[in-house]
């Protein structure tokens, strides 16, 4: 058991994927993580969608803003058809600000502002899957 983390956030059965293109994010963000929720790092959709079939679907997406960019803000209604309760949280800086907002439009839950701390990360997370401990979302605008 790792010190500082809520026995019942480390034996929850909720999944995280955080996929992103760049790798320094992907294991930051998993590191961050880990103790507290099971999450899986992936360079890619196509990981996560062919690791998350049957009853390993994600619970929560951290979707790297790089990968809206280059596929476009349909994406996020491409993975909630694929995971229909799935809560997709975007990872960005404020310079892909407008790529981000446009994601939240597009029906995104949230986002997760660069730079990131396990603090800021935890609790956003908590927020989102509804756990004590949680944080105020970012509201449309407010990147």
């Amino acid at each position: 058991m790792q010190i500082g983390v809520e026995t019942a956030k480390a034996v929850d059965q909720r999944r995280v994927f955080v996929v992103d293109e760049d790798e320094i994010i992907r294991a930051a963000l998993q590191f961050m993580l880990h103790d507290e929720i099971e999450t899986h790092e992936l360079g890619s959709l196509d990981e996560a969608y062919a690791k998350g079939q049957g009853w390993l679907a994600p619970d929560v997406i951290l979707l790297g803003v790089s990968i809206v960019a280059a596929r476009g803000v349909d994406v996020v209604a491409e993975i909630t058809g694929r995971y229909p309760a799935v809560r997709i949280l975007i990872v960005t800086g404020k310079e892909d600000e407008a790529t981000a907002i446009a994601a939240l439009k597009a029906g995104a839950h949230g986002a997760l502002v660069k730079p990131l701390t396990l603090e800021a990360v935890r609790r956003k997370v908590d927020t989102i899957l509804g756990r004590e401990g949680g944080a105020p979302l970012v509201q449309l605008g407010g990147l």
